[in-house]
Order: C-alpha cells, then structure tokens, then sequence
C-alpha cells in the first residue's frame, strides 16, 4: 500500500459519509491496465451553530417568554450571509420551527435547501429578589393562576 496526496474538488452539499467518485486516481489495473477509480469518504465537521438535516441547515434560537407570547420579529443568523428576520406571531409555543427558503445547503441542481429556525424559551438564570423581572413573572405566575398547561395532556392519558 503507498501514500500519495492528491487534490479533489469537493461538491457543495455533499454529507458527512458521502463516497466522490474520482475517476482514474485509483490503484493502477493489473498487467500494465489503466488505473481505476478513487473513492474518497467525506467527514463533514461539524458547525458550532448549524446543523444539517437532509438539505436543509438547522439552528436554535434563544427567545424570551415575552417575545413567544406577545409576538416579535428577531434577527436569526445564516450560514454564509447576514442575518435574517423571522416574525414570531403572538402565542408562539417553544420549540416551534420557522422554515427560511433558500438558506440551507446547495443542492446539485444548484438551488438551496431552507434554513430551519428552532426557537427555544431562555430561561433567566439569576432573578435576585428584588429585580423587576421576578416581580414582573410573579406577577404573571398570579394573573395565570388556574390554567394548567398539563390538563389536556393528563385528561388524553387518562383515556387509554
């Protein structure tokens, strides 16, 4: 077995565990026969902010409660690009996913996956107490007194 470098060009797109096909760049064929093709296996590395599903790109997105409940436009960032604005309508439940057409990974036929924008509630970590946001969520806490967001899902189990 030997070892060689040799330069290959790498498709937009192309997915953690992909083979390319470099034609002529294999071992060459017995008695003298011209050399066969070269397979290379691509490891993608992964992106400390996006991932991959298919050919769409995925990122989550920190919200407040506030911006989920009382609706707000946030800035998202692409991959490559400047940063989109999504609109998240009032009544927004965490976890819900926002598509943006033509933000994601380049297919072969040269057009573009989505990206898509999981938006997940941002806890605050420290309320001390006398701050105004935890008087502000006590005082949600007691204007939402009496609904259960567990009901429905307690009465549906208790049905099987």
């Amino acid at each position: 077995m030997s070892s060689r470098t040799i330069q290959a060009r790498i498709p937009a797109g192309v997915a953690d565990g992909q083979r390319i096909r470099i034609p002529g760049r294999g071992a060459p064929g017995e008695h003298g026969g011209k050399a066969g093709d070269l397979y290379v296996r691509v490891h993608v590395k992964p992106h400390e902010v996006f991932g991959r599903s298919g050919e769409n790109l995925t990122v989550t997105v920190p919200v407040t409660i506030t911006e989920l409940a009382l609706g707000a436009e946030i800035k998202v960032p692409t991959h490559r690009g400047p940063a989109v604005t999504v609109r998240i309508p009032a009544g927004t439940p965490s976890g819900q996913v926002f598509r943006v057409p033509g933000r994601g990974v380049r297919r072969k036929d040269g057009t573009l996956g989505a990206l898509l924008a999981t938006v997940e509630v941002s806890v605050p970590q420290n309320l001390n107490k006398n701050s105004k946001a935890k008087s502000a969520l006590e005082d949600l806490r007691i204007a939402t007194a009496g609904v259960d967001p567990r009901e429905e899902l307690l009465r549906k189990a208790r049905q099987e």
